[in-house]
């Protein structure tokens, strides 16, 4: 029977075992923790795909300061989600799990995983003990399957489940608080094949599939794993240095710092982050990045009063509120999730969901540009859905222009713009999934009477008075990493 090898377990044989005094030997005792801390975040990440409220993507679950064997376990994490399906059917079929493994049923996925596709497991757990007591029967109930499905290989019955990854290049952002982007490329340089991005100036693009979770430039917070479309939503605010920033969702905290490296660590940041566990990521990626000038915030930002003193002299509001995420489905691997395989997004409950979703947006943006300080705003998400981009720009572009604010044009270089549904949705820029990899949304309200190209370099150059703000981007080509 074809085996798919894993990193993530310890191997057969004499290393193995235990030392002759009882011990654990070391491979046994990696293999151990691995595949517990591996339990733990298919724990947070199948509850959250179960609830449509993820507490953050497969990726960043793992990388988390807390998980300690980061290799071995995202090596765990998404093959035993690549096998679930067949794992769940296999032990259904075997009947072997009493009411203590269903309480358990994620470690005991992560083993089945192992037995039936790693490189086996040994003795040196009860969930290890129970199910190695049980091997023939998962053995036997896996055989069964390939005989139901009518195919002759484990490959072929994958076949039936998987879907195909996607080649995307690997960009990394560079923490200019600890490092500059010469001296990064020169570092990278030593191992990949290192390029500067044409669009953002501290990111670099490296080749699709290098793994530098644990190169010494991430591991000390001097380069950050950030995507492209992530990384160009702080450069779209573009905040002086000096200036009190405002994150209003702030959590992981990649674009926080962001922030904080383009104010070259002057002025005042910020965080608001509502959920409790999101804080402590948050608050992990800030003493990462050795930022000190950000001042986390637990707390509703729809609880924030405007007219606070405290958030008077508020420059510029980061939002980048919850969103259904659809843009960046393929780079947070929800091609693993038990919903994506059920089809969830034709579900009438998922149409629900982003209605909800879309209505907080609207509120969460109204609010950013109730501060009567502000003079630039820029609105995120990772997602492809008019409801969540397009409508919520929208519907507030009233109130917005009340305010005084107008939509400008973050990135003019770049040519694919907003959905054509309203006047002005030119300004409004996408990243398109298919050929970016990665669906994002970007608008930037900034204060009519601020308007000015020489130090707004993210508006047109056509764009010279408060007047034309709204300029065609006519032909212009996008820039291309």
């Amino acid at each position: 029977m074809a085996r798919t090898k894993t990193a993530a377990t310890a191997p057969s044989g004499a290393s193995a075992k235990t030392s002759r005094n009882g011990r654990l030997s070391n491979a046994e005792r990696s293999a151990y923790f691995a595949r517990r801390e591996a339990a733990k975040v298919l724990r947070l990440v199948l509850r959250g795909d179960a609830r449509r409220r993820a507490v953050g993507s497969i990726k960043s679950l793992v990388y988390s300061p807390s998980v300690k064997n980061k290799k071995a376990t995202f090596a765990l994490v998404c093959q035993t989600l690549k096998h679930l399906p067949i794992i769940k059917q296999v032990l259904d079929s075997a009947s072997i799990l009493n009411s203590k493994w269903k309480r358990q049923e994620e470690l005991v996925y992560i083993l089945t995983y192992d037995i039936l596709f790693g490189q086996g497991i040994s003795l040196v757990g009860d969930a290890e003990k129970f199910l190695m007591l049980h091997k023939g029967a998962i053995q036997s109930a896996l055989a069964r399957l390939l005989v139901r499905n009518k195919v002759k290989s484990i490959e072929d019955l994958m076949a039936l489940y998987q879907t195909p990854d996607v080649p995307k290049p690997r960009y990394v952002r560079v923490n200019t608080l600890k490092m500059d982007v010469d001296s990064a490329v020169l570092e990278l340089g030593k191992q990949f094949v290192v390029q500067k991005d044409d669009l953002v100036p501290d990111l670099l693009i490296l080749p699709p599939g290098c793994d530098l979770h644990v190169h010494p430039l991430i591991v000390n917070g001097c380069v950050f794993l950030q995507g492209k479309a992530s990384s160009m939503v702080a450069a779209a605010l573009a905040p002086k240095p000096g200036w009190k920033v405002l994150d209003a969702c702030s959590a992981p905290g990649n674009k926080t710092v962001h922030l904080a490296a383009l104010m070259k660590g002057k002025g005042k940041i910020v965080a608001c982050e509502l959920n409790k566990e999101r804080v402590r990521r948050l608050k992990d990626t800030i003493k990462l990045s050795g930022a000190a000038n950000i001042e986390v915030l637990h707390g509703d930002f729809l609880n924030l009063d405007p007219k606070d003193p405290a958030y008077s002299e508020v420059h510029a509001i980061l939002l980048d509120p919850s969103c259904s995420g659809s843009g960046t489905a393929a780079e947070r691997l929800d091609h693993l999730l038990p919903s994506h395989a059920s089809g969830h997004t034709a579900d009438p409950t998922e149409m629900e969901r982003l209605n909800k979703l879309s209505a907080f947006q609207k509120k969460a943006l109204r609010h950013a540009l109730s501060f009567p300080a502000v003079e630039r705003v820029v609105y995120s998400t990772c997602s492809i859905h008019q409801v969540e981009n397009e409508d919520v720009i929208k519907s507030v572009l009233p109130i917005a222009m009340s305010f005084g604010f107008q939509l400008a044009t973050p990135f003019p270089q770049w040519n694919c713009r907003g959905l054509p549904v309203f006047e002005g949705s030119e300004h409004l820029l996408r990243t398109d999934p298919v050929e970016d990899k990665e669906g994002f949304f970007i608008a930037l309200f900034v204060k009519g009477n601020i308007i000015d190209r020489s130090k707004n370099p993210t508006i047109p150059s056509s764009c010279t008075s408060t007047d034309n703000v709204f300029c065609q981007l006519g032909t212009q080509k996008k820039v291309r990493a």
